[in-house]
């Protein structure tokens, strides 16, 4: 008999929330859970735009690990909402690094899932001194063959009828280039018109997003505030490419070796397909690849759920884990 999927640890509620002043007129929301003495951890959400929710602060083991978690730029309960100047890759690397700074760790493991890991690269090839491990979801480097795949053809073609929903907001003209032609409309000073092109956005993403259920992001017939902050935050980091060159987290993979990283990537992962995952596993030495067999891309889908929990009570300070160099497994 297999055993039992682990699930996510009991609701915890944060010891210390925050407000943190990282310049250029943004405000970012934080939080501090877990065990204040414990090993230190920084959660890196999805997005870009997305921000945090309750549910991943039961990631960790309560007890082993302090764990960070903040709304990055323009999200969730940062401010101001949907704010896009000074918004770009390197503001949120550094960002990362002022938040560890100032939660006063030193070694932190990060933790990241889809445009997470994007973060989570960037930050620990800038800084590779300054992380210990690496526990990433859903691999996603911001190539243009990546972009392309999602907003071009590719998904399109196993979600034919969402994939006419996400290009109804759009003319002929700009249906060539989904994610140039959003730009406008995701800027309209008419707040309708935001609302109505969050909303195609944001479902397209919802409804690809797990093998499973139907994510109903958005909500309702238009968009909420955060949505139409989501989908705008979003748009303006893939129109101007994340601002990175192109190829440039697998390129520079090398400065990772060191670090013990697992990288858990759901097989039937549209959003984030797993060629990804493969590309930086074999371009990072000693990380482990864990490619799970029922999973798309969502983190909550329960075979990489219980991936991801495996990995972080591997890495706690009681079980003293590491990776094995070069090893892939399969669920």
């Amino acid at each position: 008999m297999s055993e039992a999927r682990r699930q996510l640890y009991p609701t915890i509620q944060p010891y210390r929330t925050g407000q943190f002043d990282v310049g250029d007129g943004h405000i970012l929301y934080f939080e501090l859970c877990g065990n204040p003495d414990g090993k230190p951890v920084i959660f890196l959400h999805g997005g870009p735009g997305s921000g945090c929710n309750p549910s991943h602060r039961r990631l960790f083991d309560p007890d082993q690990y302090n764990v960070l978690l903040f709304d990055q730029r323009g999200c969730g309960r940062s401010s101001p909402l949907g704010a896009l100047h000074a918004n770009t890759t390197q503001h949120l690397t550094e960002d990362v690094e002022r938040l560890r700074r100032m939660a006063g760790f030193g070694k932190v493991m990060l933790f990241g899932g889809s445009w997470g890991s994007t973060l989570a690269l960037a930050y620990a090839q800038t800084y590779p001194a300054h992380v210990s491990e690496m526990v990433l979801r859903g691999i996603f480097t911001g190539r243009r063959e990546e972009l392309d795949w999602y907003y071009r053809e590719g998904a399109s073609r196993l979600f034919p009828d969402e994939w006419e929903r996400f290009l109804a907001p759009l003319d002929e003209a700009g249906r060539a280039d989904p994610i140039a032609a959003y730009r406008p409309l995701l800027l309209d000073p008419d707040r309708n018109v935001r609302s109505r092109a969050a909303r195609a956005w944001t479902d397209w993403e919802g409804r690809t997003v797990s093998m499973r259920t139907l994510h109903d992001v958005a909500g309702g017939f238009g968009a909420s505030d955060h949505a139409i902050a989501f989908a705008r935050i979003e748009n303006h980091f893939f129109v101007h490419d994340l601002w990175l060159e192109e190829g440039q987290l697998i390129r520079d993979a090398g400065r990772l070796a060191g670090i013990p990283g697992v990288i858990v990537q759901g097989r039937y992962d549209v959003v984030t397909p797993p060629k990804t995952a493969w590309d930086l596993h074999k371009a990072w030495p000693g990380s482990e690849l864990q490619i799970v067999e029922d999973a798309g891309h969502a983190y909550s889908e329960p075979g990489t759920l219980d991936r991801l929990i495996l990995a972080t009570d591997r890495f706690t300070p009681h079980n003293q884990g590491h990776v094995q160099p070069g090893r892939s497994a399969r669920s």
